[in-house]
């Protein structure tokens, strides 16, 4: 049985949102509503599905089994309990939401009502993402040492301009680390394990009219004693790919965005030369280094199966809504530990 979609908010990523579910086996779009009746109209003659008037109409209809929210950051509570409580399966635009309280309403209210609830770091179901993560489960690295993250991408003062929710601590929830590199966040944790402790420092550089950071370093203690780094900017012209960087005392991997860049371990084996050769150039798009509409729905087409097979499996999704707090909570601690100064444990 295919699954009914309805997107909540229509600006950019919900397009992505909306040809991902065009392409996913099992799932098709029945509508999708936003504050504004306009840009609904246009999104749904574009997509060819459903205007709803209103939220209320869009969980009302019993075609929609699932809503996926594409509202900004910190407007994904009210929606996302909204849907749980009308009995929908959840699935959320990352971040899950801007602070790790408003992540807990939307799980519980989530396991209360018994729908799946899914975050979409889609990231993670990209094929180099994928290796990574098994070189680290067959401790191909030897002792792991270092886990860093680096996200040096470039946005203008337009991008900011162009809407009101944009750098704001109550709708954006953050800048270049919650808006930005949260994708590159979650990887780091999936693949090095949660962080024990951090010290941080942020500012905003270059930026007008924007309450956040533009700019923000992160060292890292994490659970299993490995150190790292997190750098996050939107100042850094014209803008370079993602990039994890995993060190241990048997190997060093290198991700750039889809690409693996370095993948070199003391124990070689016969797929190593041929990982090395299959995952270079894999990169299609500009990754959202500098315009964040040049990014690929193929991530999220991974993503939505995902969800649909956890919907029809009675199981959670594995991006559900604790995975998807993971790197709200470290990012919060950043932010806590640049506003004080102090060194910031995490339970």
């Amino acid at each position: 049985m295919s699954i009914g979609i309805g997107i909540v908010g229509v600006g950019m990523i919900a397009n992505f949102h909306a040809r991902a579910v065009a392409d996913a086996k099992g799932a098709h779009l029945v509508g999708a509503t936003s504050r504004r009746l306009e840009p609904t109209a246009e999104f749904a003659a574009k997509h060819n599905c459903k205007p709803f008037d209103s939220l209320e109409a869009m969980l009302a209809d019993p075609e929609v089994q699932a809503v996926s929210i594409c509202a900004p950051s910190g407007a994904h509570l009210d929606p996302a309990i909204a849907a749980a409580k009308a009995g929908k399966h959840v699935i959320v635009e990352k971040p899950l939401e801007v602070t790790t309280e408003r992540c807990d309403q939307i799980i519980r209210a989530c396991d209360e009502a018994g729908v799946r609830l899914a975050v979409t770091f889609q990231s993670r179901f990209h094929e180099s993402s994928r290796l990574m993560k098994q070189a680290v489960e067959a401790g191909r690295f030897g002792k792991i040492t270092m886990g860093d993250a680096y996200v040096k991408w470039f946005r203008s003062q337009e991008y900011y301009d162009s809407g009101a929710w944009r750098g704001t601590w109550q709708l954006d929830g953050g800048g270049a680390l919650m808006n930005q590199a949260i994708h590159s966040v979650d990887l780091l944790l999936w693949l090095m394990g949660p962080v024990a402790e951090v010290s941080a420092m942020t500012a905003t550089m270059t930026h007008e009219r924007i309450e956040v950071e533009d700019v923000a370093v992160a060292t890292l203690k994490f659970a299993n004693g490995a150190l790292g780094v997190i750098e996050a900017t939107t100042t850094a012209y014209p803008g370079s790919l993602k990039r994890i960087e995993i060190s241990g005392s048997h190997g060093t991997a290198i991700l750039e965005e889809e690409d693996i860049k370095q993948w070199q371990f003391a124990d070689e084996t016969d797929e190593d030369e041929a990982v090395r050769k299959r995952m270079a150039g894999r990169t299609e798009t500009g990754g959202g280094a500098a315009d964040p509409a040049a990014i690929g729905h193929h991530g999220h087409t991974m993503l939505f199966e995902e969800v649909i097979a956890a919907i029809n499996e009675k199981r959670p999704s594995v991006l559900d809504g604790r995975e998807g707090r993971r790197s709200v909570e470290l990012i919060r601690a950043i932010y806590d530990s640049a506003k004080t100064g102090k060194i910031i444990k995490l339970a």
